[in-house]
Protein backbone atom coordinates (compact mmCIF):
# COMPACT_ATOMS: atom_id res chain seq x y z
CA UNK A 1 0.00 0.00 0.00
CA UNK A 2 2.59 2.10 0.26
CA UNK A 3 2.76 3.39 -3.38
CA UNK A 4 -0.54 5.19 -2.85
CA UNK A 5 1.23 7.91 -1.29
CA UNK A 6 3.57 9.05 -3.74
CA UNK A 7 0.66 9.09 -6.58
CA UNK A 8 -1.28 10.99 -4.14
CA UNK A 9 1.13 13.34 -3.58
CA UNK A 10 2.13 13.38 -6.98
CA UNK A 11 -1.60 13.93 -7.87
CA UNK A 12 -1.41 17.09 -5.23
CA UNK A 13 1.36 18.63 -6.53
CA UNK A 14 -0.10 18.48 -10.44
CA UNK A 15 -3.26 19.97 -9.43
CA UNK A 16 -1.56 22.73 -7.78
CA UNK A 17 0.64 23.44 -11.14
CA UNK A 18 -2.61 23.48 -12.98
CA UNK A 19 -4.43 26.36 -10.86
CA UNK A 20 -1.77 28.01 -8.73
CA UNK A 21 -3.99 30.68 -7.75
CA UNK A 22 -7.12 29.61 -7.03
CA UNK A 23 -5.06 26.83 -4.53
CA UNK A 24 -2.94 29.53 -3.13
CA UNK A 25 -5.50 32.09 -2.32
CA UNK A 26 -9.65 31.68 -1.63
CA UNK A 27 -11.60 34.05 -3.35
CA UNK A 28 -13.10 36.88 -1.27
CA UNK A 29 -15.26 39.81 -1.60
CA UNK A 30 -16.27 41.07 -5.30
CA UNK A 31 -13.99 37.91 -6.72
CA UNK A 32 -16.23 35.60 -4.93
CA UNK A 33 -19.69 37.24 -5.62
CA UNK A 34 -18.38 36.99 -9.15
CA UNK A 35 -17.18 33.70 -9.12
CA UNK A 36 -20.69 32.63 -7.38
CA UNK A 37 -22.96 34.74 -9.37
CA UNK A 38 -21.34 34.27 -12.84
CA UNK A 39 -22.67 37.90 -13.02
CA UNK A 40 -20.15 41.43 -13.01
CA UNK A 41 -22.63 44.65 -12.31
CA UNK A 42 -20.40 47.68 -14.18
CA UNK A 43 -22.25 51.28 -13.47
CA UNK A 44 -22.85 53.54 -16.22
CA UNK A 45 -23.46 56.75 -17.31
CA UNK A 46 -26.50 58.40 -19.47
CA UNK A 47 -24.95 61.38 -20.80
CA UNK A 48 -21.54 61.20 -19.54
CA UNK A 49 -19.96 61.79 -23.43
CA UNK A 50 -17.30 60.42 -24.38
CA UNK A 51 -16.80 58.47 -21.29
CA UNK A 52 -20.08 56.65 -20.76
CA UNK A 53 -23.81 57.27 -22.34
CA UNK A 54 -26.19 55.57 -24.20
CA UNK A 55 -25.91 56.27 -27.94
CA UNK A 56 -29.45 54.43 -29.56
CA UNK A 57 -32.48 52.57 -28.70
CA UNK A 58 -30.94 49.27 -27.32
CA UNK A 59 -29.82 50.93 -23.95
CA UNK A 60 -26.51 49.44 -23.41
CA UNK A 61 -23.76 52.24 -22.94
CA UNK A 62 -20.60 52.94 -25.05
CA UNK A 63 -18.02 55.23 -24.33
CA UNK A 64 -14.42 55.63 -23.78
CA UNK A 65 -14.23 54.41 -19.86
CA UNK A 66 -16.66 51.81 -21.55
CA UNK A 67 -14.04 50.23 -23.58
CA UNK A 68 -11.95 50.03 -20.25
CA UNK A 69 -14.51 48.20 -18.68
CA UNK A 70 -14.78 45.60 -21.11
CA UNK A 71 -11.52 45.17 -21.18
CA UNK A 72 -11.59 44.65 -17.46
CA UNK A 73 -14.33 42.27 -17.52
CA UNK A 74 -11.90 39.81 -19.98
CA UNK A 75 -9.22 40.21 -17.33
CA UNK A 76 -11.29 38.78 -14.78
CA UNK A 77 -13.00 35.87 -17.75
CA UNK A 78 -9.95 34.65 -17.77
CA UNK A 79 -8.51 34.93 -14.25
CA UNK A 80 -11.53 33.53 -12.79
CA UNK A 81 -11.60 30.78 -15.29
CA UNK A 82 -15.43 32.39 -15.67
CA UNK A 83 -15.81 32.21 -20.27
CA UNK A 84 -19.53 32.66 -19.77
CA UNK A 85 -19.13 35.59 -16.68
CA UNK A 86 -22.52 37.82 -17.83
CA UNK A 87 -22.71 41.80 -17.70
CA UNK A 88 -25.10 43.36 -15.79
CA UNK A 89 -25.44 47.47 -16.21
CA UNK A 90 -26.42 49.53 -13.76
CA UNK A 91 -27.05 53.34 -14.35
CA UNK A 92 -25.46 55.46 -11.98
CA UNK A 93 -25.29 59.63 -11.06
CA UNK A 94 -22.73 61.65 -9.50
CA UNK A 95 -24.85 61.13 -6.44
CA UNK A 96 -25.55 57.48 -6.58
CA UNK A 97 -22.35 55.65 -8.06
CA UNK A 98 -20.45 55.81 -4.09
CA UNK A 99 -23.61 54.44 -2.11
CA UNK A 100 -24.24 52.11 -5.01
CA UNK A 101 -20.96 50.71 -4.93
CA UNK A 102 -20.88 50.53 -1.10
CA UNK A 103 -24.38 48.69 -0.81
CA UNK A 104 -23.09 45.77 -3.35
CA UNK A 105 -25.43 47.10 -5.99
CA UNK A 106 -22.21 47.98 -8.94
CA UNK A 107 -19.17 45.95 -8.91
CA UNK A 108 -17.29 48.04 -10.85
CA UNK A 109 -17.80 51.70 -11.63
CA UNK A 110 -15.58 53.11 -15.12
CA UNK A 111 -16.89 56.75 -16.00
CA UNK A 112 -15.86 60.18 -15.28
CA UNK A 113 -15.34 60.03 -11.43
CA UNK A 114 -12.99 62.07 -9.88
CA UNK A 115 -10.07 60.31 -7.61
CA UNK A 116 -9.99 62.69 -4.59
CA UNK A 117 -8.74 62.15 -0.89
CA UNK A 118 -12.25 62.46 0.23
CA UNK A 119 -13.91 59.54 -2.21
CA UNK A 120 -10.38 57.59 -1.44
CA UNK A 121 -11.67 56.99 2.63
CA UNK A 122 -15.19 55.83 1.04
CA UNK A 123 -13.82 53.34 -1.93
CA UNK A 124 -10.77 52.19 -3.59
CA UNK A 125 -9.68 54.04 -7.38
CA UNK A 126 -7.92 52.19 -9.61
CA UNK A 127 -4.57 54.16 -11.78
CA UNK A 128 -6.07 56.74 -13.51
CA UNK A 129 -7.79 56.87 -16.64
CA UNK A 130 -8.06 60.22 -17.81
CA UNK A 131 -7.09 64.00 -16.22
CA UNK A 132 -9.16 66.70 -16.83
CA UNK A 133 -9.15 70.34 -16.05
CA UNK A 134 -12.56 72.09 -14.44
CA UNK A 135 -13.35 74.92 -16.68
CA UNK A 136 -16.31 76.87 -18.42
CA UNK A 137 -18.68 76.62 -21.30
CA UNK A 138 -20.56 79.56 -22.53
CA UNK A 139 -21.79 81.38 -25.78
CA UNK A 140 -19.19 82.08 -27.61
CA UNK A 141 -19.80 85.76 -28.11
CA UNK A 142 -21.25 86.18 -24.26
CA UNK A 143 -19.38 88.89 -22.17
CA UNK A 144 -18.99 85.87 -19.64
CA UNK A 145 -15.22 84.92 -20.06
CA UNK A 146 -13.75 83.96 -16.71
CA UNK A 147 -15.01 83.19 -13.17
CA UNK A 148 -14.66 86.43 -11.95
CA UNK A 149 -17.81 87.81 -14.80
CA UNK A 150 -20.02 85.75 -12.99
CA UNK A 151 -21.32 88.11 -10.46
CA UNK A 152 -24.64 87.65 -9.64
CA UNK A 153 -25.54 85.30 -12.41
CA UNK A 154 -27.07 82.20 -12.66
CA UNK A 155 -24.28 79.29 -12.79
CA UNK A 156 -25.08 75.26 -13.87
CA UNK A 157 -23.18 72.26 -12.84
CA UNK A 158 -23.85 69.08 -11.92
CA UNK A 159 -25.20 67.64 -8.63
CA UNK A 160 -22.47 65.65 -6.67
CA UNK A 161 -19.88 66.86 -8.88
CA UNK A 162 -16.38 68.02 -7.81
CA UNK A 163 -17.10 71.38 -10.02
CA UNK A 164 -20.33 72.08 -7.74
CA UNK A 165 -18.16 72.06 -4.47
CA UNK A 166 -15.82 74.13 -6.24
CA UNK A 167 -18.19 76.84 -7.54
CA UNK A 168 -20.10 76.48 -4.13
CA UNK A 169 -16.75 77.32 -2.28
CA UNK A 170 -15.74 80.08 -4.35
CA UNK A 171 -19.11 81.91 -3.97
CA UNK A 172 -18.96 81.54 -0.29
CA UNK A 173 -15.46 82.50 -0.23
CA UNK A 174 -15.32 85.39 -2.75
CA UNK A 175 -18.92 87.03 -2.11
CA UNK A 176 -19.86 86.42 -6.16
CA UNK A 177 -23.54 86.19 -5.35
CA UNK A 178 -23.64 83.71 -7.88
CA UNK A 179 -26.87 81.68 -8.60
CA UNK A 180 -25.34 78.03 -8.46
CA UNK A 181 -27.78 75.50 -10.15
CA UNK A 182 -27.14 72.19 -9.82
CA UNK A 183 -28.58 69.26 -12.60
CA UNK A 184 -29.37 65.94 -12.06
CA UNK A 185 -27.04 64.70 -14.35
CA UNK A 186 -24.68 66.23 -17.06
CA UNK A 187 -27.23 66.15 -20.34
CA UNK A 188 -29.56 68.22 -17.78
CA UNK A 189 -27.31 71.04 -16.52
CA UNK A 190 -26.18 71.42 -20.34
CA UNK A 191 -30.37 71.85 -21.39
CA UNK A 192 -30.22 74.76 -18.38
CA UNK A 193 -27.64 76.46 -19.77
CA UNK A 194 -28.71 76.13 -23.53
CA UNK A 195 -32.31 77.15 -22.52
CA UNK A 196 -30.64 80.17 -21.42
CA UNK A 197 -31.55 80.39 -17.39
CA UNK A 198 -27.92 80.29 -16.84
CA UNK A 199 -24.95 82.07 -18.49
CA UNK A 200 -22.43 79.41 -18.06
CA UNK A 201 -21.61 75.95 -17.17
CA UNK A 202 -18.99 74.33 -15.18
CA UNK A 203 -17.62 71.44 -15.38
CA UNK A 204 -14.47 69.08 -16.07
CA UNK A 205 -13.12 70.10 -19.91
CA UNK A 206 -13.64 66.54 -21.46
CA UNK A 207 -16.62 66.28 -20.64
CA UNK A 208 -17.97 70.06 -21.81
CA UNK A 209 -15.93 69.15 -24.94
CA UNK A 210 -18.44 66.59 -25.59
CA UNK A 211 -21.61 68.62 -24.98
CA UNK A 212 -19.81 71.26 -27.62
CA UNK A 213 -19.70 68.79 -30.07
CA UNK A 214 -23.70 67.37 -29.61
CA UNK A 215 -25.01 71.03 -29.58
CA UNK A 216 -27.07 71.74 -32.79
CA UNK A 217 -25.07 74.70 -33.68
CA UNK A 218 -21.47 74.04 -31.72
CA UNK A 219 -20.07 77.08 -33.51
CA UNK A 220 -22.26 78.93 -30.74
CA UNK A 221 -20.21 77.73 -27.82
CA UNK A 222 -16.68 78.17 -26.49
CA UNK A 223 -15.00 76.16 -23.69
CA UNK A 224 -12.96 79.07 -21.58
CA UNK A 225 -11.81 80.09 -17.99
CA UNK A 226 -9.19 79.58 -16.18
CA UNK A 227 -8.99 75.90 -14.87
CA UNK A 228 -9.95 76.24 -11.12
CA UNK A 229 -8.49 71.94 -10.90
CA UNK A 230 -6.32 69.60 -12.62
CA UNK A 231 -8.25 66.18 -11.54
CA UNK A 232 -7.83 62.19 -12.69
CA UNK A 233 -10.53 59.75 -13.29
CA UNK A 234 -10.37 56.76 -11.59
CA UNK A 235 -12.30 53.69 -11.88
CA UNK A 236 -14.54 52.94 -8.54
CA UNK A 237 -14.57 49.65 -6.46
CA UNK A 238 -15.09 48.72 -3.19
CA UNK A 239 -12.63 49.19 -0.26
CA UNK A 240 -10.24 46.85 0.82
CA UNK A 241 -9.73 44.59 -2.04
CA UNK A 242 -6.39 43.88 -2.98
CA UNK A 243 -6.86 41.00 -5.20
CA UNK A 244 -9.44 42.76 -7.52
CA UNK A 245 -7.72 45.91 -7.54
CA UNK A 246 -4.76 44.14 -8.60
CA UNK A 247 -6.91 42.71 -11.88
CA UNK A 248 -8.08 46.11 -12.49
CA UNK A 249 -5.17 48.09 -12.08
CA UNK A 250 -3.12 45.30 -13.98
CA UNK A 251 -5.61 45.39 -17.05
CA UNK A 252 -5.23 48.78 -17.12
CA UNK A 253 -1.05 49.39 -17.21
CA UNK A 254 -0.79 46.68 -19.63
CA UNK A 255 -3.45 49.01 -21.89
CA UNK A 256 -0.78 51.51 -21.50
CA UNK A 257 1.87 49.53 -21.74
CA UNK A 258 1.04 48.08 -24.82
CA UNK A 259 0.08 51.73 -26.86
CA UNK A 260 -3.60 50.43 -27.22
CA UNK A 261 -3.86 53.42 -24.99
CA UNK A 262 -3.68 55.70 -27.79
CA UNK A 263 -6.10 54.37 -30.96
CA UNK A 264 -8.65 53.81 -28.08
CA UNK A 265 -7.87 57.83 -27.44
CA UNK A 266 -8.48 58.64 -30.62
CA UNK A 267 -11.49 56.18 -31.22
CA UNK A 268 -13.38 58.81 -28.54
CA UNK A 269 -11.79 61.60 -28.51
CA UNK A 270 -10.11 62.34 -31.91
CA UNK A 271 -12.75 60.69 -34.42
CA UNK A 272 -16.36 61.00 -34.97
CA UNK A 273 -18.39 59.39 -32.45
CA UNK A 274 -22.25 57.97 -32.13
CA UNK A 275 -24.72 58.77 -32.30
CA UNK A 276 -24.03 62.10 -34.33
CA UNK A 277 -20.60 61.24 -35.61
CA UNK A 278 -18.86 64.43 -34.03
CA UNK A 279 -15.77 64.70 -33.28
CA UNK A 280 -14.59 66.15 -30.17
CA UNK A 281 -11.02 67.21 -31.60
CA UNK A 282 -9.49 66.95 -27.65
CA UNK A 283 -6.13 66.25 -27.83
CA UNK A 284 -4.20 64.29 -24.92
CA UNK A 285 -3.12 66.50 -22.26
CA UNK A 286 0.53 66.65 -20.62
CA UNK A 287 -0.54 65.25 -17.74
CA UNK A 288 -2.58 62.33 -18.45
CA UNK A 289 0.37 61.42 -21.28
CA UNK A 290 2.32 61.20 -17.75
CA UNK A 291 -0.01 59.08 -15.80
CA UNK A 292 0.21 56.64 -19.07
CA UNK A 293 3.65 56.79 -18.71
CA UNK A 294 3.70 56.50 -14.54
CA UNK A 295 0.44 55.16 -13.72
CA UNK A 296 -0.74 56.34 -9.77
CA UNK A 297 -4.16 55.42 -8.17
CA UNK A 298 -3.13 58.75 -6.26
CA UNK A 299 -5.44 61.92 -6.71
CA UNK A 300 -3.23 64.86 -8.30
CA UNK A 301 -5.69 67.40 -7.05
CA UNK A 302 -8.15 68.07 -4.25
Amino acid sequence: MMWIIPRLLSGAIAATLICPTLMATELTGTLQKIKESGIIILGYRYSSIPFSYIADASGTPIGYSQDIQLKIVEALRKELNLPTLNIKYNQITSQTRIPLIQNGSVDLECGSTTNNAERGQLLDFSVGIFAISTRLLTKKYSPYKDFADLKIENVVTTAGSTSERLLKAMNAKQQMGMNVISGKDIGESYQILESGRAVAFMLDDAQLAGEMAKAEKPDDWTMTGTPQSNEIYGCMMRKGEPAFKKVVDDTIKAIFSSGEIKSLYDKWFNQPIPPKGLNLKFPMSPIFKEIITNPTDKPISD
